[in-house]
């Protein structure tokens, strides 16, 4: 077949052949062969009777190295690659490999990948909208719960996504084994497990991603807010005298203030319409030397432009303040509600007196209103829990089905969420689970795999790494696989992702991609990627894929077998809904 190798380059040989060449041989492999030198090489073009074959690496004493020192001599023998060679390059079966796909150039065989060399590192899922990427990922999954000979009963999948469309292909997950699970969580309960977020085990850097920080010292009010809501929420004697202490020592602040009485009035009203006690309200009377007064009637003002009882307001309001009390503002996690909330940022803007000061009541009203606006909205449920938790409380109970069964494939369903709500939301999932998973005694004793369908929603480069300093996505992408935190991006859209965290990955299984921008994109962010996979993945079939990386010896061509069952990510049949046969 291969009759002399005609010239060598740097990175490629011109190999002659004999008789008549077929396209048979595009991307088969090909080993150089003299003395006990094995060079590794693969097709790249058939042109006119010769072959130009691209140089891969070599095989030493049976195992294969990547990259070549030496080149193979003009005298070469050129032949196929054979078996064992073959296997060593889509992996044996051992103790730790599982399926990954089939090899189409070689007739379906079977392409094993060392799990630790997989699911210990970060992973992308590029593909456009039809190429078989989600079909791909499900039967990916599907194969690690379909081993002969074990199962792994303790890992934790835990899968965002917009859609339901990964429940069909999981939810039965139990027919490969009894010891498996499933569970979905979703916003309005269905499947049998609603979203819900303890509010306590946020930290600021949630809060000010759900509440849309844009203001470096709106941080600030939010730390103020999560100390006093810490102290209010035991709703004892303690947090009663010190709400009344910050009310009042708010109204002695705008009481001695050279504006008009009319001015002052309508400052210590917005006040007290926004936080307010029994002792302490516009309704409240209080009492004088012979008489009481309501409160709000107080403020009252004469002929000579003054509050007709400034004495008395004085007198009632200094008994409620007290500067000897040190109060422990220090934030401790305790179970508090939307509402909670909402009054203790009320109390925080008042202590501060931001909502008196031009320049910051537009960024502290911003904080004001985003809260109000989820807390009358049905995002609200959101953050409904029923009881306290820990983080690791929280960990356990996603993961757990009654007192003695564990789902290994957790599916939050993000359906009817804005973009910019579901961003946040992730984040904070992300964020909790990376610290749970920081705090374990043993480092990476629980893996937890993070898969983000429609990655390109939420991993993204946002102003969060101005505001906060970092980017959650991105700091698991740097730290996580060190705690066993792994994410794996499924997406079409690589160009709206993170370049921090595309540069962290490991591993690459690329769908068909058309787009020039992300086709760009991917060669100059994706490591050690070279022209040859660019233009092996423009002319693949559906379902199969350009695989390469840590887990690959080499990029190879892989067949996705279509999973089973399938999830519902095909297009909508139009024929079937719109067209009626006509008799005739």
């Amino acid at each position: 077949m291969f009759k002399e190798i005609t010239a060598i380059s740097k990175n490629f040989a011109w190999v002659k052949m004999e008789g008549t060449t077929t396209d048979d041989l595009l991307n088969m492999n090909v080993v150089f062969e003299e003395n006990e030198k094995k060079i590794l090489g693969e097709v790249d073009e058939i042109d006119n009777g010769q072959i130009k074959v691209s140089f891969l690496g070599e095989f030493i004493n049976g195992k294969f190295q990547g990259g070549i020192i030496r080149k193979p001599s003009l005298t070469a023998k050129v032949r196929i690659i054979n078996q064992d060679e073959l296997g060593e390059l889509v992996g044996n079966n051992n103790k730790k490999s599982m399926t990954l796909g089939l090899s189409p150039l070689y007739g379906d065989c079977p392409i094993k990948i060392d799990i630790d060399d997989m699911w210990s590192n970060h992973n992308a899922f590029f593909g456009n909208t039809g190429s078989g990427k989600t079909y791909g990922v499900s039967r990916f999954i599907q194969n690690l719960f379909n081993m002969s000979d074990k199962i792994p009963f303790n890992s934790n999948i835990f899968i965002f996504n917009n859609t339901d469309e990964y429940d069909n292909a999981f939810r039965n997950i139990g027919n490969y084994n009894i010891n498996f699970n499933y569970k979905m969580y979703s916003i309005s309960g269905e499947g049998g497990n609603k979203i819900q977020l303890p509010l306590w085990l946020l930290s600021v850097d949630d809060y000010a991603n759900l509440l849309d920080v844009t203001a470096y010292s709106q941080l600030a009010i939010i730390e103020k807010m999560l100390s006093l809501v810490s102290v209010f929420a035991r709703n004892d004697d303690n947090s009663k005298k010190y709400k009344n202490h910050l009310i009042a020592s708010a109204i002695v602040s705008v009481l001695y203030t050279n504006q008009t009485a009319g001015r002052i009035r309508d400052q210590i009203f917005s006040i007290l319409e926004n936080c307010n006690t029994d002792e302490l309200n516009l309704n409240v009377d209080v009492p004088g030397i012979g008489y009481t007064r309501q409160f709000r009637k107080c403020f009252e003002i004469d002929s000579k432009g003054e509050f007709s009882e400034r004495i008395l307001i004085a007198e009632y309001i200094q008994q409620f303040i007290d500067n000897t009390t040190k109060w422990n503002e220090d934030y401790i996690p305790i179970y508090f509600t939307l509402d909670d909330l909402e009054v203790a940022l009320n109390f925080a803007l008042i202590s501060e007196g931001l909502l008196l000061n031009e320049k910051t009541s537009s960024e502290a009203m911003a904080l004001k209103v985003k809260l109000h606006t989820i807390n009358n909205s049905s995002y609200k449920n959101l953050f409904s829990c029923d009881k306290f938790c820990t983080s690791s409380d929280f960990i356990t109970n996603i993961i757990m089905i009654g007192s003695n069964k564990r789902a290994q494939i957790i599916n939050f369903v993000l359906e009817d969420i804005d973009d910019r709500f579901a961003k946040a939301i992730v984040k904070v999932y992300c964020r909790i689970i990376f610290k749970f998973s920081k705090s374990l005694r043993d480092r990476g004793a629980m893996p937890i795999h993070l898969m983000l369908e429609e990655a390109h929603r939420y991993v993204q480069k946002d102003y969060d790494v101005e505001i906060l300093g970092y980017n959650i996505f991105e700091r698991i992408a740097k730290e996580g696989r060190k705690f066993g935190v792994i994410m794996d991006l499924i997406t079409q859209r690589p160009t709206e992702l993170s370049e921090t965290v595309i540069s962290q990955c490991t591993n690459f299984l690329i769908f068909k991609i058309t787009h020039p921008s992300d086709l760009d994109y991917i060669k100059k962010m994706v490591p050690n990627i070279s022209n040859d996979v660019i233009e092996k993945q423009k002319t693949l079939q559906a379902g199969t894929c350009v695989a390469f990386g840590k887990m690959m010896k080499i990029p190879m061509i892989v067949k996705m077998q279509l999973p089973n069952p399938e999830p519902h990510s095909s297009n909508a049949s139009i024929y079937d809904k719109w067209m009626v046969e006509i008799n005739k």
